[in-house]
């Protein structure tokens, strides 16, 4: 009976985070595609690693961390800026192996910065699913790992085909952004008010959740495609002068 329940909660865990892990494999695939194949799977490998580990720690503290105000508003803001990283282009200056180590550095603060803030909603979906257990729940993120590192590794190849994606999935941050700044406790006052609006606006199809997470989505790819056309513009712009 007891290798029964067991199983049954190893496999819900199982579950669980193969649903919430496609956002960490996006972060980690976004932050890691523009360095050598090498440190890319360095990259994904402690990405992943680490993605699970802060799950662990977060699902101590992360029901009583979501009650208090500001901290979703804090991890949004955190989000979009992550977002906005991401689509930024690399830097071209400085030797290739300090290029490298940096990048690779980048990459890696990103992914930490980013599995932080998005595991917070996520460890109490996980944490149901292991009960009391938690072993089990070392177990089913243990097995979620490899998961994680081969969907970033495929994203990764993806977004060498079609680049599109890299946007897309920094829309997907930035949606994620939206929707979590909406939900802190501390704007929990207009919450009423924010449903009578949208209900009007939408005839009751979009919840104010959605709408935020649109406006995130848009916010950090229009922001994001601007800043990075001109990061890429300067060095013209500079070699221009020097030339004149």
């Amino acid at each position: 009976m007891l290798e029964e329940i067991f199983s049954v909660g190893l496999l819900k865990i199982i579950g669980v985070n193969l649903v919430l892990s496609g956002d960490n494999a996006v972060v980690i695939a976004l932050a890691a595609r523009n360095l050598p194949p090498k440190q890319q799977k360095q990259a994904v490998f402690i990405g992943a690693g680490a993605a699970v580990v802060l799950r662990v720690i977060l699902t101590l503290v992360a029901a009583a961390l979501l009650t208090l105000p500001w901290i979703k508003i804090a991890g949004a803001i955190l989000l979009l800026w992550v977002g906005l990283q991401l689509l930024m282009p690399e830097d071209g200056h400085g030797g290739e192996e300090e290029e490298a180590a940096s990048s690779m550095i980048g990459a890696i603060r990103t992914i930490l910065i980013a599995d932080l803030v998005m595991s917070l909603d996520n460890v109490i979906a996980v944490a149901a699913a292991a009960g009391d257990s938690f072993a089990l729940l070392l177990i089913g993120l243990g097995i979620s790992i490899p998961i994680v590192i081969f969907a970033s590794t495929f994203l990764i190849k993806l977004m060498e085909r079609w680049p599109i994606i890299i946007t897309i999935g920094a829309a997907l941050i930035g949606y994620v952004a939206g929707e979590m700044l909406i939900n802190d406790p501390a704007i929990r006052h207009w919450e009423e008010s924010a449903h009578a609006f949208t209900e009007r606006a939408t005839g009751g199809l979009l919840e104010p959740g959605v709408i935020c997470g649109i406006i995130g989505a848009v916010f950090v790819v229009a922001l994001g495609t601007w800043l990075g056309k001109r990061k890429q513009a300067k060095p013209a712009e500079q070699l221009k002068h020097a030339e004149g």
